[in-house]
């Protein structure tokens, strides 16, 4: 065992995130961390790292283990190069460093300086820093990347730093790596290489994702919800299998605590009735009021034991017997609802139609682009990071930026489309979330009172504290609600996805597929998601060389 975690409680503001919450975890093992948006994952990495002491209960360490872990915050990084900030990242490296190079500037070194200077040339040849350089830039080649590592740092954007965090991982030679999200801005070539480094390196893991190609390659999984962290020995497929079968088991407690409550207050009342009619001696203790005390204790007792979640994946919930199933359906834990008119008919009305479309800035960066998308269909955009994907998606909805060299872009007129962004607009960051949302709907003509805010906030989640944050307080699920609340603000015939299932978690992902398959309208989509590729399926575009 390389950490041991167990913490007490941990509160943020009035919100309590963790009670009781331990785990361990071993040797080279890797474990994928799952829960909630806004469960407080990220608040237990940075409990992890170190960053936040702000909480009871301890966490341990075993001596000599080396941990990382990718940064939130990205401060004070001044001119640093990515190449500088990487390898500064790196475990020792900056010591050994200052080390080796500050010996040259020694008129008569000590004997311990001398000393120090050894260690520190066999120590950086053993981490084999002498050719850390060109391994950053190969891992930076494999995401693409390479151009940016004599940039300053603080001039990439936010996916950009995210990928850059991850090649710091992949190099650091740690025991143990703390991941947050890993894999939303890779693309499918990117994500692939993340996997296979996951399969073979030596090093512990902890990994938050939601991303279930990511999951179905680690040992454990560890579920933090109720304020605990839940341990699932296997991959994504045996999660399922065993969240069914503990949930299951867990319904059937509740149930007897809840009978068990009802008794208790049976029993009370009666003690209560009978107890002024006892005739017994002063001597003796009234026998209905110790039964009264007694059951008085317990029923506190039980009913301080909160509700558990309950959630089951569509396909495990399907295939339970109809007691269980109905009493599933009676406990399951909220889920957001996404309202997407659906019907059985569906049109023929073509809503995209494009035409050997060239389309670039300064020069053509594709060619040759046909398809036709028609109400009902779905078709995905394909390709590697920098391949057009989103150049492609801006000529087609007539964005500013791209050029049309040639061909054709048709867009029904009639047809209403809404967008969903991977990033919130910018001025909606100082706004409280109800008024965000207001301003959303305002934005798109469509009337929103106070009582319809309070019913979409409902509807995706929030809670009634959320009212006081400002957007851009919000965590990174909580803003792909936000998202999709943007999106769906008016009826659209076209859904345009960019990356959709990032930051969401596993029930939100499942809603929002199953709300598509029922959709009835067209779809545009890029995704990296392999689960969500399959269910949402139709037409591939694949872009490649510019074709």
């Amino acid at each position: 065992m390389i950490l041991s975690v167990d913490i007490n409680e941990k509160s943020f503001g009035s919100k309590t995130l963790f009670t009781g919450l331990d785990f361990s975890v071993e040797k080279g093992e890797k474990v994928g961390v799952i829960g909630r948006n806004g469960i407080g994952k990220t608040t237990l990495f940075n409990i992890l790292a170190g960053s936040d002491k702000d909480f009871s209960g301890e966490v341990i360490l075993r001596r000599g283990t080396t941990m990382v872990a990718t940064s939130q915050e990205y401060h004070d990084v001044g001119e640093q190069t990515t190449m500088e900030y990487i390898t500064s990242g790196l475990p020792e490296f900056a010591e050994l460093e200052k080390t080796i190079n500050g010996f040259g500037g020694l008129e008569k070194p000590t004997g311990r300086q001398v000393a120090e200077y050894s260690a520190a040339i066999e120590r950086f040849s053993d981490k084999e820093y002498y050719f850390i350089e060109d391994k950053i830039r190969r891992a930076l080649e494999g995401f693409q990347l390479e151009h940016l590592a004599d940039r300053p740092f603080r001039t990439l954007s936010g996916g950009e730093k995210r990928l850059s965090e991850i090649v710091k991982i992949m190099l650091s030679d740690s025991h143990l790596a703390l991941i947050d999200e890993p894999t939303n801005y890779m693309d499918y070539v990117a994500k692939a290489q993340f996997i296979e480094w996951l399969q073979e390196t030596p090093e512990a893991l902890l990994v938050i994702t939601h991303d279930r190609d990511v999951l179905m390659n680690v040992d454990r999984i560890i579920e933090i919800k109720d304020g605990g962290a839940f341990s699932y020995p296997g991959n994504y497929n045996d999660y399922l299998v065993q969240n069914s079968t503990r949930t299951v088991t867990s319904m059937n407690e509740y149930e007897i605590v809840q009978r068990r409550i009802e008794n208790l207050k049976k029993q009370i009342a009666a003690a209560r009735a009978k107890k002024a009619g006892w005739g017994g001696t002063a001597d003796k203790k009234n026998p209905f009021v110790v039964i009264e005390e007694r059951c008085l204790r317990e029923l506190k007792k039980l009913q301080g034991v909160e509700k558990p979640s309950f959630w089951i994946d569509k396909l495990s919930a399907s295939e339970l017997d109809y007691k269980n199933a109905s009493r599933y359906e009676k406990y399951k834990a909220k889920n957001i609802r996404i309202n997407l008119k659906s019907t059985e008919s569906r049109s023929c009305r073509s809503l995209v139609r494009v035409s050997e479309l060239a389309v670039g800035y300064e020069v053509a960066l594709l060619q040759g682009v046909n398809f036709n998308l028609c109400e009902g269909e779905s078709l995905e955009i394909r390709g590697r990071n920098g391949a057009g994907k989103t150049t492609l998606i801006k000529a087609i909805l007539g964005r500013s930026g791209p050029k049309i060299f040639e061909g054709l872009v048709k867009l029904d007129g009639n047809a209403k489309i809404s967008v969903y962004e991977q990033e919130v607009d910018s001025w909606l960051f100082d706004l409280l979330l109800p008024d965000a949302i207001a301003k959303i709907y305002m934005e798109r003509g469509v009337n929103c009172t106070d009582q319809k805010v309070r019913s979409i906030m409902n509807n995706y989640l929030f809670e009634e504290a959320d009212r006081n944050v400002k957007v851009r307080d919000l965590s990174g699920g909580q803003k792909a609600r936000l998202q999709i609340i943007a999106m769906l603000a008016i009826d659209p015939d076209l859904l345009v996805f960019d990356e959709p299932t990032s930051h969401l978690d596993l029930p939100s992902i499942e809603e929002l597929e199953a709300a598509l398959a029922k959709y009835r309208g067209a779809c545009l989509y890029i995704s990296h998601d392999n689960y969500f590729r399959d269910k949402i399926g139709g037409m591939v575009v694949n872009l490649a060389d510019g074709q």
